[in-house]
């Protein structure tokens, strides 16, 4: 009984022990101590990037220690950083809520700020002409690049760019705005005292005064009296990468080089494809292939008015200027058509011939880089008047020819070697091999002028066509039509054999014009 006495007495003791030991660590460690809110966390953990950068008691205290790191690091860069942030708050409940002070924090946010810093910016004027972009440093060589590209049209500089608002954008873009260089010599602005032009010498002061002064109500000064941009040039303040950023000359180099590109030229009076690809330093294989539903071939009919697609080396800036001139020159009237409505169009006939006139003349000449766009004839002094051509041309659009036949093509049109005895040896068509009894339509409407027998064409159909051209087919080995008979395009007209001089089964087909052979595949559409 007294061994129990013992330990229960020990127990007793070691319980009070316990009870002191945990009353003075609460007395020690009171101040550190949160009280647990009844609802949600007592400090919030904050990740930036995924890295901890400190402990805070209200979450909201979070968004100015970034902004407050954000400006310090951009006070350490003259230039424009960007920063990749990341920005995760974790809240927890802890008995001993502990956090971090505030510079530490933002210390901490600085050191991951700068461990992530993206590329550094660098303010520059990104200058846009069409899909074209180039990145200057200042406005100054903005200006100067602009120069450049009208300096071979200006060499004087007697024309000044300036860049200024565009009020059609909301955004703060400019644009460009070019005006002449006011000059006040003492005796007012120099005339010059001759114009020569084709040889001619014509003194300026005394022509202006009696013959264009008395009838124009604006007489300003000969020379260039206007110059622009043909493209719309935007410019606007930018933070780009340095390595975005262009050298002066290597932006002039860009934009003034010139580059091949399509452009529509409109047929005149005279044109022939020879002297279109001359005009246009082009190839006529070049015009033919830009071309080839238009043109199939060197041999193609050009029209008034049509429009081909040809290259032009132009500048990503185009300068377009108009220029005030004296010149003399031969000049033609337009031509005069008479439209016959009996007449297909390609049927023409020449009823008077021009006279070539010479006169002297005040124009508003404009050009667009070096291409002469349109000129505007102020006054003219005509000595000698064109008399214009005149020409009758039909109205009516010429029959198409279609394919007779589906077949490969054995024999083509000209030269060749005999294949058999009794055989030409200038083949006056083109051959395509069917199998016998295949259909053989009329290539274009008609009327039939011999069907039968041919000699060296065996069974054979002749057609008489409406715009004077002829269809021959030959070595057929049934004819289903019969001459004076009118037949229609795509009409089924006889069955391919192998009669008469024939190497084997196939259709001989030909296309006369006046009278003598063309290579059909030329026509067939």
């Amino acid at each position: 009984m007294s061994f129990f006495t013992k330990y229960v007495n020990v127990i007793k003791y070691s319980h009070y022990l316990a009870m002191l030991v945990t009353a003075l660590l609460i007395f020690v460690c009171a101040p550190g101590i949160e009280k647990p809110e009844s609802e949600g966390s007592n400090k919030v953990s904050v990740f930036i990037n995924g890295t901890q950068v400190g402990t805070v008691k209200d979450a909201t205290e979070v968004d100015g220690m970034i902004l407050e790191a954000r400006r310090r690091i951009a006070s350490e860069s003259g230039a424009l950083v960007l920063v990749n942030s990341e920005v995760v708050l974790s809240g927890s409940t802890d008995v001993v809520g502990q956090v971090d002070d505030r510079q530490t924090i933002i210390d901490n946010i600085c050191s991951v700020f700068r461990e992530n810093i993206m590329k550094t910016k660098q303010p520059a004027f990104e200058v846009k002409i069409n899909d074209f972009t180039v990145n200057l440093r200042t406005a100054e060589e903005v200006i100067a690049l602009l120069n450049a590209s009208k300096a071979e049209y200006d060499p004087n500089l007697e024309w000044k760019v300036s860049l200024v608002p565009d009020n059609t954008r909301e955004l703060n873009v400019m644009t460009t705005k070019i005006e002449k260089v006011a000059s006040s010599p003492v005796n007012g602005p120099e005339k010059p005292d001759i114009f020569p032009k084709a040889g001619a010498l014509l003194r300026l002061e005394e022509f202006y005064q009696e013959a264009f002064l008395q009838q124009s109500e604006d007489p300003t000064e000969f020379g260039v009296t206007s110059i622009g941009f043909d493209e719309n040039v935007e410019v606007v303040q930018a933070y780009v990468d340095a390595d975005k950023i262009s050298t002066l000359e290597s932006a002039i180099e860009a934009v003034t080089k010139t580059s091949e590109k399509n452009k529509t030229y409109e047929v005149v009076s005279g044109d022939t494809l020879g002297g279109i690809a001359q005009k246009n330093d082009m190839s006529i294989d070049e015009i033919i292939k830009l071309n080839s539903e238009r043109i199939p071939d060197e041999n193609a009919m050009l029209r008034v008015g049509d429009e081909l697609t040809i290259f032009s080396p132009e500048p990503v800036l185009s300068v377009v200027r108009t220029e005030r001139r004296y010149y003399e020159e031969n000049y033609d009237a337009e031509v005069e058509y008479i439209d016959n409505d009996e007449w297909y169009t390609n049927e023409t006939e020449v009823v008077r011939q021009p006279v070539t006139g010479f006169r002297k003349v005040i124009a508003d000449v404009t050009y667009r880089n070096a291409e002469l766009v349109d000129t505007n004839i102020l006054y003219e002094d005509v000595a000698v008047k064109a008399v214009a051509k005149v020409i009758k041309r039909g109205t009516k659009i010429p029959p198409t020819y279609i394919y007779p036949v589906w077949g490969r093509v054995s024999s083509g049109f000209g030269s060749r070697k005999a294949p058999k005895k009794g055989a030409s040896t200038f083949h006056r068509g083109v051959d395509f091999a069917v199998p016998i009894g295949t259909a053989v339509m009329a290539s274009c409407g008609g009327t039939v002028s011999r069907a039968g027998w041919g000699s060296g064409y065996g069974y054979c159909v002749y057609i008489e066509h409406p715009d004077g051209r002829s269809t021959r087919y030959g070595h057929l080995s049934k004819v289903l039509v019969k001459a004076g008979q009118k037949v229609s395009q795509g009409q089924k007209i006889a069955l391919s054999g192998n009669t008469g001089v024939s190497t084997g089964p196939h259709l001989h087909f030909e296309i006369l014009i006046g009278g003598g052979q063309v290579n059909p595949l030329k026509y067939l559409q």
